[in-house]
């Protein structure tokens, strides 16, 4: 592909050419310039990108085209079905679909967990040309007939890597088998796994694979660096940084949900306007949080890593690790919140020493040290190692000399003949000199005479 492509060159209808002028946008990015046109023929495809990089416009775009050659909807029915690991995710998916079908007679809908169930069932009846929803509410929903598939055209699998670190492999098991056999699939992720590879054969067919970027790399508008800090000190070294470097909106991941909203609650009593998002919060809590930071009322969103893959803010500046994720490659779902769109951002993590092992993980998985900086007051007791793979070999030790060992002769028949030679010659020499070796003379041996 040439880099002046436009979007005009893929043949879109005229309704969908103006939602994207609208949103600034003229120039495809690689991975939808490599994507859109082998959705656009049918075929099934496997992509992988960078996280921000344009992949959900990649397959709803040419979604959207494909879509509006067809019947509408029955009742009940949806002709394309896309899954998400996240609510976030979902809605922000359900978003791009709204924005760039805003002039096309397509219907669309997003269900996931976490809210009622009956206002879904109701926007499903009069069925939806596409349907975006997370695997638990989905089954929910087909098992109570509030949605049917003998009419589905495509599926999309976003972040399907995502999917299988949250358990889902089962779920998606279940949907993929009441599926109708023929249909197109697509799947799209930052990462693949091997795993993901192995779930991709049982159901894609002769599929089309690319990918725009090195494996498990991450881009590089982000600058990343490590604070070593004690984890005591952690939550202090925090306020300071937002203060010191007069950060206005920054993303803070957290390990644990208990761990976000103590991180939250200390924050505010610093004067520092923030909010936790993770599993346990309610759906409208964890939209409120997002819609304010957004829109900047807050300054601090704490999210556990069930939001790394759905929050899409522009220009977000800064994104801190709190506590590292367990699974390396999380690390760059998490820092790809920052220094989308070819604009720059922060990746900074704050470690201790007993994270360690998840330091190495992630500096082993993007293949790059990264650089550390000690802030003044924070250093650490307990230091934080290098990693190993990155630590200098040691010399190798020079092999010992083996003793010297006095052997006459080293092949044990000869030595033995040489032993007996050696005490002839002792022999022989103890009747010459008393004195030789300070040794005593053999005893001669007389014999008897008859008589």
């Amino acid at each position: 592909m040439s880099a002046d492509l436009k979007f005009n060159t893929f043949g879109f209808s005229p309704e969908i050419l103006k939602s994207i002028a609208e949103q600034g946008y003229s120039v495809p990015t690689p991975v939808q310039s490599k994507a859109m046109p082998a959705v656009l023929q049918g075929k099934d495809l496997m992509a992988v990108a960078q996280t921000g990089t344009g992949k959900t416009a990649g397959f709803v775009l040419p979604l959207l085209q494909r879509l509006i050659k067809g019947q509408p909807a029955e009742a009940n029915q949806a002709r394309a079905l896309i899954l998400a690991p996240t609510r976030e995710l979902a809605v922000q998916i359900a978003e791009n679909i709204k924005v760039y079908g805003k002039y096309l007679p397509l219907h669309s809908t997003v269900v996931y967990g976490g809210v009622k169930i009956n206002p879904q069932m109701m926007t499903l009846r009069r069925g939806v040309d596409i349907l975006v929803a997370t695997p638990g509410r989905l089954l929910d929903l087909y098992q109570q007939n509030a949605v049917k598939f003998q009419s589905l055209e495509i599926l999309v699998l976003d972040e399907a890597d995502r999917m299988l670190d949250l358990g889902f492999i089962d779920d998606i098991r279940k949907i993929l088998s009441i599926l109708p056999p023929q249909r197109q699939n697509l799947l799209f992720s930052a990462t693949f796994s091997d795993d993901i590879r192995k779930l991709a054969k049982g159901f894609l067919t002769k599929p089309v694979e690319i990918s725009v970027s090195p494996k498990n790399t991450t881009a590089k508008t982000v600058s990343q660096w490590i604070c070593p800090v004690d984890k005591k000190q952690k939550p202090a070294l925090l306020v300071e940084l937002i203060k010191s470097n007069e950060w206005q909106q920054l993303l803070v991941f957290c390990k644990t949900k208990k761990g976000a909203d103590k991180l939250t609650r200390y924050l505010c009593a610093e004067k520092i306007k923030a909010a936790a998002i993770h599993g346990d919060k309610s759906q409208s809590a964890r939209s409120a949080a997002l819609a304010n930071f957004k829109a900047q009322t807050i300054e601090v969103l704490i999210a556990t890593d069930i939001a790394a893959r759905g929050i899409d803010i522009d220009q977000l500046p800064v994104v801190v690790n709190f506590d590292l994720p367990s699974v390396a490659q999380n690390y760059i779902h998490r820092i790809g919140r920052t220094g989308r769109a070819g604009e720059s951002g922060q990746a900074v993590s704050l470690v201790s020493a007993d994270e360690f092992d998840e330091l190495t993980d992630i500096e082993h998985l993007i293949n790059t040290l990264l650089k550390r900086k000690l802030i003044d007051g924070f250093e650490p007791r307990h230091d934080v190692p290098e990693s190993r793979i990155w630590r200098k070999p040691k010399k190798p030790k020079k092999p010992k000399k083996p003793k010297q060992i006095k052997v006459l002769n080293s092949d044990a028949k000869n030595n033995k003949k040489t032993t007996l030679k050696n005490r002839s010659s002792i022999k022989s020499a103890g009747r010459g000199d008393n004195q030789t070796d300070g040794m005593k003379p053999p005893r001669r041996k007389f014999k008897k005479h008859k008589k």
